[in-house]
């Protein structure tokens, strides 16, 4: 007689992965097995690739462009629900997840929420400021630099035309260095024949960096020839030059007053607030978790971090950097542990380093070897292109910058709400 067959009642466990960032989508994929029953948490639907923010800020690329809805990118992971939801805390010890709308129990937690906007301490500036985290950042600045140059039309007053075509960004890392070069571009050419009263390319771009050096985490070539091409196209440089007051309208920096409407500020991010709430876990100057060297939290084998939110130097020495190659590495190796039950150490690969400056002119950096000029902005397009989720994305992006390279316009340059 043949015996029925046995079922295996053992229920999947629970992994609950709070961020759909690179890193939280990331491990969702690798853990696409029925041994894990996968919940992933995110305040907003969709998965936003967070590199070419600037590019939507400044009209050249739409919101669709850069980003995709979650449920549609987990659609074939049959064991990933998708929750819209944000985390309002973290109870380790009875391992919860507090949200606004729903408590989940886990087996497995891993925190990816990503970093928000910091400002050392000064969080007064806040209110003044542009911030370039997410889609409605970046459609903010979109409004308000669209707006500045209608206003600009408008006025008979040559002083408030000056300040209304004065843009401030704070940072000179890659995000304001992109930032500043593509203002100045949008100023200076695509908008050049646009308007009849103001003459655009009398707009002035400030870039203001604290430190002697813009992206310093680059080669002195590289940091010199980014320097010369933002000058080259309009963008005045500050060095050595550390913000000392933000105030509605104006930036003191150093000894010099500035007056602006649009102050961008990309000069420094600190952690997801909900990292305050990890009862014990050590956390760095910027609220970033310290984590074990395989990624989990000290005290709490099951729970892990990855993405902006990690302060790790990895078991080469190397200080991870928050960057979206990081992430994903994270999200890889978090699974890899969760699924074989290796607690090993996690190493960062570094695939190089790289920033767009404008039209025809990037840096990067790989293996040693710096590339600069139309050459490294290739490699930039090529690159941020296979990092983009999804084809429709990538050929929509593609025809874009040709369409946009060969014709110097952006297609974007719709205001949707003209209200202050």
């Amino acid at each position: 007689m043949t015996p029925p067959p046995t079922t295996d009642t053992k229920r999947p466990e629970e992994v609950v992965i709070l961020g759909g960032g690179f890193a939280g989508l990331t491990c969702a994929k690798e853990l696409n097995d029925p041994r894990y029953h996968v919940t992933l948490v995110d305040r907003w639907n969709h998965h936003l690739f967070q590199p070419l923010l600037y590019q939507v800020a400044t009209a050249g690329l739409s919101t669709t462009e850069i980003a995709q809805p979650l449920r549609s990118i987990l659609a074939e992971h049959k064991n990933v629900t998708t929750l819209m939801d944000e985390v309002t805390e973290i109870d380790l010890p009875n391992k919860k997840v507090v949200m606004k709308g729903h408590t989940l129990a886990y087996d497995h937690l891993i925190i990816a929420l990503g970093a928000k906007t910091g400002f050392f301490g000064r969080n007064e500036w806040e209110p003044f400021t542009l911030g370039l985290k997410s889609l409605e950042d970046a459609m903010e600045i979109r409004r308000k630099v669209l707006l500045a140059f209608e206003k600009a039309e408008a006025t008979n007053d040559p002083a408030e035309t000056k300040r209304l075509l004065t843009m401030i960004v704070v940072g000179g890392g890659p995000t304001g260095v992109e930032m500043s070069g593509s203002l100045a571009e949008l100023a200076k050419v695509v908008l050049r024949e646009d308007f009849r009263r103001i003459d655009p390319t009398q707009a002035h771009v400030h870039l203001i960096e604290a430190g002697p050096k813009l992206l310093p985490m680059f080669s002195e070539s590289l940091i010199t020839y980014t320097r010369e091409h933002l000058e080259e196209i309009g963008v005045t440089v500050h060095l050595n030059c550390p913000v000392k007051e933000v105030g509605k309208g104006y930036v003191i920096a150093g000894e010099q007053r500035i007056e602006a409407d649009i102050i961008i500020w990309a000069a420094g991010v600190e952690a997801s607030p909900v990292t305050k709430t990890l009862a014990g876990v050590p956390l760095d100057r910027g609220g970033r978790i310290q984590v074990q060297p395989d990624l989990s939290l000290p005290g709490y084998p099951q729970v892990y971090a990855a993405g902006d939110l990690v302060a790790l130097t990895d078991v080469k020495g190397v200080r991870v950097p928050g960057v979206c190659p990081a992430a994903i590495q994270m999200g890889q190796h978090i699974a890899k542990v969760i699924k074989v039950g290796d607690r090993i150490p996690y190493a960062y690969w570094d695939k190089g380093s790289m920033a767009t400056i404008g039209r025809k002119a990037a840096v990067a950096m790989f293996k040693g070897m710096n590339f600069s000029g139309f050459f490294a902005w290739l490699m930039w397009l090529f690159v941020h292109l296979l990092f983009l989720v999804g084809m429709r994305n990538r050929a929509a992006v593609f025809l874009h910058w040709v369409w946009g390279y060969f014709t110097w316009q952006r297609g974007a340059r719709i205001i949707l709400n003209r209200d202050e």
